[in-house]
């Protein structure tokens, strides 16, 4: 069952979660303000993720905007306001910002996750789409990436997804041109998953949400975790092996194979 995400609420509010069967979705609500994200707005995403995270009941979670944009990133003012304070000491292998944290927040969760994009993404907010492991996009969306024009060098940790997901040269040519990218675009660099025309895009997200939601989620959560360290280069060696093993002895592919046998749907 999808929700009309593209209706503004009465009123702005830091990301609003609901849960509707084994699916939990979050939605960005400043609309006026093309959900432009605040450090309350972040924080209140960290907080969510967790909420999710913990209710087991939920297999698959989507991330969405209200209004006419996903997300315009980051606020720009509160840039702005750091680049004129006193440099604050940061931890060590940090960049010190927040939307990584977020961002590497979200790419690890360990069930599937589905980026909506009801509109254009902007700034940090196309490292939030990426870091989901779907994003499924209306034929209207856009992609802009704006570091090089701001003067700004882009946290490690994005960049790093920027290459592993879209490889060098494509990254090289999002974050130096800071040049816009239309949908059809998106989908040939694979940033887009799918792309749909907006009447089309409840139906998508829908169908790909149930096809998650109806496989083995302990398996799913092990092969994510791998593919995410594959992609990093931190693969940890033995504790994939060893999830592998424990798949083979697990209640899940019993299910799987009886249900397989018996021709029907599995019952996770």
């Amino acid at each position: 069952m999808s929700e009309t995400t593209e209706t503004a609420s009465d009123q702005a509010s830091p990301p609003i979660l609901s849960i509707d069967g084994p699916r939990a979705t979050i939605r960005l609500n400043r609309p006026q303000k093309l959900n432009r994200l605040s450090q309350l707005d972040l924080d209140t995403l960290v907080q969510l993720f967790d909420r999710v995270e913990a209710n087991r009941a939920i297999r698959v979670l989507v991330l969405t905007g209200t209004g006419r944009a996903f997300s315009a990133g980051f606020d720009l003012n509160a840039i702005s306001e750091r680049a004129a304070s006193a440099p604050k000491p940061v931890a060590e292998g940090s960049s010190g910002s927040a939307f990584e944290a977020v961002a590497n927040r979200l790419e690890d969760l360990a069930l599937p996750t589905i980026c909506r994009l009801n509109g254009g993404v902007y700034g940090g907010s196309t490292d939030l789409a990426l870091a989901c492991d779907f994003r499924v996009g209306v034929d209207t969306c856009e992609m802009f990436m704006p570091a090089a024009r701001l003067g700004l060098h882009y946290y490690k940790g994005g960049i790093k997804r920027y290459v592993s997901r879209l490889g060098v040269d494509n990254a090289k040519r999002l974050f130096l041109t800071a040049q816009k990218l239309e949908a059809s675009e998106l989908l040939r660099i694979g940033y887009l998953t799918a792309m749909v025309p907006a009447e089309a895009l409840d139906e998508e997200v829908d169908k790909l949400a149930m096809v998650l939601a109806g496989n083995a989620p302990i398996a799913m959560r092990g092969m994510k975790q791998a593919i995410n360290e594959f992609a990093r280069g931190e693969l940890d060696e033995a504790a994939a092996d060893q999830r592998a093993r424990d798949s083979m002895r697990g209640d899940e592919i019993k299910e799987g194979t009886k249900a397989f046998a018996e021709k029907r749907a599995p019952r996770f």
